[in-house]
């Protein structure tokens, strides 16, 4: 039983990870129903940036993270303007994009290969990740944090989504995009704010495995399960992003404690094609024509 429960924590921490990568592809493809594989890109991105800054502020967290998740909110509003842009204003066909978003991701990795190297680097110890006894059961400090940390911002982003202007328009904008724009939201502003958005959250994530595993150019590869859990959950809802996230992330530790490690990405992608023949839309999801 002791091992039910730890094995039970670990997921619930890695699938809040993946809540964070899943819930930004949710809100791109919410405004412009296309998943963007270039999200990767960015959590790689507030990696490095959280990296280099602890380097610079002497282990500062704070101001590395902080920096961090503003760096990759503008590289990923940087991705949109260059390379997503100018494909929305000549077609409104999402292939395009989505063929755009793979190219960007080979960008974004190779750049960071050029610029950092391909070796693997671990971040200082800024994070706390000893063991916390309760009872039998040992838990890592650094996974209550992050699942902590998680609720904190999903639950910010909740309320920005609710409460405020801003968020009224993305939720109209994901209704329709278009008429969102006739009644006099500036489109052009809130989608950068919404890849902005998802950039940040995809550098938390970042800063999270870059603690738990290391560092490295192709450490963004992760995000496809991320994608696969925004799918489980219904892609274009946050909600369904949050419980497929966790619904996965504790479904792949079980497996690899109780089962084998070697088959935890089995699962995975096994219920993504279970998913795709029972229920296309995910468990949250609604059927959504493309926009034309």
């Amino acid at each position: 039983m002791e091992s039910l429960i730890q094995q039970i924590i670990n997921g619930l921490s890695l699938g809040s990870v993946y809540a964070l990568i899943a819930v930004g592809y949710s809100l791109v493809y919410s405004i412009l129903l296309f998943s963007n594989f270039a999200h990767g890109g960015f959590l790689v991105t507030g990696g490095y940036i959280c990296y280099y800054m602890l380097t610079l502020t002497n282990n500062n967290i704070w101001v590395a993270g902080a920096l961090s998740l503003i760096g990759a909110g503008l590289s990923a509003i940087a991705t949109e303007r260059l390379a997503y842009k100018p494909i929305r204003e000549k077609t409104n066909l999402t292939l395009y994009l989505l063929i755009a978003s793979m190219g960007m991701s080979i960008v974004i990795e190779n750049f960071w290969v050029i610029m950092a190297g391909g070796r693997f680097r671990a971040l200082p110890p800024v994070i706390p990740t000893y063991p916390i006894r309760i009872g039998s059961i040992t838990i890592s400090f650094f996974d209550i944090l992050v699942f902590l940390i998680t609720i904190a911002f999903l639950t910010g982003l909740e309320f920005f989504l609710q409460r405020t202007r801003w968020g009224l328009a993305i939720r109209a904008a994901a209704y329709d995009l278009r008429v969102a724009g006739l009644m006099g939201v500036n489109v052009n502003k809130l989608i950068s704010l919404v890849f902005f958005l998802a950039g940040l959250l995809a550098a938390v994530s970042g800063i999270f495995l870059s603690v738990r595993y290391t560092l490295y150019p192709q450490l963004g590869f992760i995000t496809i399960k991320a994608f696969v859990a925004a799918v489980v959950g219904g892609l274009g809802s946050l909600r369904g992003a949050v419980i497929g996230s966790l619904i996965l992330g504790t479904a792949e530790m079980l497996t690899a404690g109780f089962i084998s490690s070697q088959l935890r990405d089995v699962v995975v992608f096994g219920a993504l094609v279970v998913t795709l023949l029972f229920k296309p839309t995910g468990l949250l999801g609604k059927a959504i024509s493309e926009k034309v």
